[in-house]
């Protein structure tokens, strides 16, 4: 399942859990984000049942939380940890290098 994160429940949903979260950067009318979209997806599927959290946050919508973290392109996928940005990704890449990086924050 992807979590729909908001600047409103950002605190909640990704810096206070307990487990990683990959978050999705990302707006409707960009084409990279299109792309990116469905391998979001799919690592929500391939990691159900595992100790992660999957979200997209919508820039548009939501501004404050991209300008907190320095967010100047879209698509990008920051990996939290107790609350810490750990890893990132700029830019579509395909889903078994993004399933890498998730894999090792969850054994690290």
């Amino acid at each position: 399942m992807v979590h729909v994160l908001t600047d409103a429940n950002f605190s909640e949903e990704v810096l206070k859990s307990k487990i990683p979260v990959l978050v999705d950067f990302w707006a409707p009318w960009c084409g990279p984000c299109k792309m990116m979209g469905p391998v979001v997806e799919e690592l929500a599927e391939e990691f159900k049942g595992q100790d992660v959290k999957i979200g997209k946050l919508n820039v548009d919508e939501n501004p404050m939380t991209p300008n907190e973290y320095g967010i100047m392109s879209i698509p990008t996928l920051l990996i939290f940890k107790k609350g810490v940005p750990v890893d990132q990704v700029v830019g579509f890449q395909p889903k078994p290098g993004v399933a890498e990086k998730l894999r090792g924050q969850l054994n690290g």
